[in-house]
């Protein structure tokens, strides 16, 4: 009998229980449709960070109050808040030949009302610079100027988010109005263009922006900064940006050896944070993709069961089967190949299932989703390698039926 032959019987034997052939695929479906969902939630992460980041120039370096957590060593709470203003504004005055621009931001959370519509909301504290060195966009109105910032005025940027919750439509135009943040009184000057979520589900238009000196004494009443953000002339410029930025701010801060031990600060460039940022899209990854294997395992399991629930009900047609001359080989590939029919249908229904609910968890959550084609590809693999390895069990004690004893079987 050759191998057609055996295909044939198999798909006979699982029309002949078509209920039971679509509740054993459950588990690959399910299985396989998690795997697919969750890697492509995982994977759209990555992309949007890279996608971000690239927007924001490859010349940008972070400066923020704190020493890097290194893996192993005792966290310690230190230097938080020892970034002040005047620092930035050193950076700026003593290195223009490697730092274009320094921005200082001021990050919190506060409160929002403009008549009876409030609520809470991202409020950050910038410099003029800060919109240029983030690559940030004014849609409408103007941006946070120097007068501003010197002055300490009330005058605030909103995104389209807050401006749906304090008038009702993000597309009505707030320019003038007046809203309070935390009781205190500002004007709206302008709205930012829209960016949409961020790469792990923020909304990165729920922001409200002040100018620096504004937020740290109105809104925050504190005197340090949450990061200094500088833009070098080049990227080659950076590592000595980098060396003359640490070096300043040690003398500033009358910081003693050992170094980088007794810093109250770190300076991370844009690689350093696109590294550390897709490291943790990739656990993540890893770890929705390993919980989603179970499903497999679940599924393979199922499969076993059933297979050997066939092998039993089907003993006496092992048995006549033999008799007439067919081989313990032709036996095993017939059950081999209706567990990976199995197998393969229900991978294969998984990546409708996965492709369909990753897109509606995109558009409804509005997250970053991408399909690698490889992962649809290693789903079939898979689940075919799933069909062998579950069903060469049953498979195997099938073909060592005798066939004397599978005859009288009743």
């Amino acid at each position: 009998m050759n191998l057609w032959e055996s295909v044939k019987i198999a798909l006979r034997a699982l029309r002949s229980n078509k209920l039971r052939t679509f509740l054993t695929t459950l588990g690959m479906i399910f299985g396989v449709g998690a795997v697919i969902a969750m890697v492509a939630i995982g994977q759209g992460a990555a992309k949007r960070i890279q996608e971000q980041f690239a927007a924001m120039g490859t010349n940008l370096l972070v400066v923020r109050g704190g020493q890097p957590h290194r893996p192993g060593a005792p966290h310690i709470d230190r230097g938080q808040n020892s970034l002040v203003p005047e620092d930035a504004q050193a950076i700026a005055r003593k290195f223009p030949d490697t730092i274009a621009l320094v921005a200082q931001v001021c990050r919190g959370n506060g409160t929002i009302k403009m008549g009876s519509e409030s609520g809470p909301t991202n409020i950050m504290g910038a410099s003029p610079e800060y919109p240029e060195v983030a690559k940030w966009t004014v849609k409408e109105g103007r941006p946070i100027s120097q007068q501003d910032e010197q002055g300490r005025a009330r005058v605030a940027l909103l995104g389209r988010t807050v401006v749906e919750t304090l008038t009702g439509d993000p597309n009505n135009s707030p320019l003038g109005m007046d809203f309070l943040i935390n009781r205190e009184r500002f004007t709206v000057i302008g709205v930012l263009k829209s960016k949409g979520i961020g790469s792990w589900g923020q909304d990165q238009d729920d922001l409200v922006v002040v100018p620096c000196s504004t937020a740290m004494r109105r809104v925050f009443n504190r005197t340090n900064l949450s990061e200094i953000d500088v833009m070098c002339t080049s990227e080659a410029d950076m590592e000595l940006a980098t060396e003359q930025i640490v070096s300043l701010l040690r003398n500033r801060h009358r910081l003693r050896p050992p170094f980088p031990d007794n810093d109250d600060f770190n300076v991370r460039n844009q690689a350093q944070m696109l590294e550390a940022r897709q490291e943790s899209s990739n656990v993540m990854t890893t770890l929705l993709g390993g919980i989603a294997l179970v499903s497999l395992l679940v599924g393979g399991i199922g499969i076993m069961n059933i297979m050997l629930v066939s092998v039993t009900e089907r003993t006496r047609e092992i048995g006549i089967r033999k008799a007439v001359g067919a081989t313990g080989h032709h036996i095993l590939v017939q059950f081999l190949i209706e567990a990976v029919v199995i197998a393969i249908m229900g991978g294969l229904l998984g990546i409708g299932l996965g492709v369909a609910t990753a897109e509606i968890m995109g558009r409804v959550l509005q997250w970053a989703i991408y399909i690698n084609p490889w992962s649809v590809a290693v789903s079939v693999a898979v689940s075919g390698s799933v069909g062998i390895f579950f069903g060469i069990y049953p498979a195997r004690r099938a073909a060592r039926l005798n066939p004397i004893d599978a005859l009288r079987y009743e």
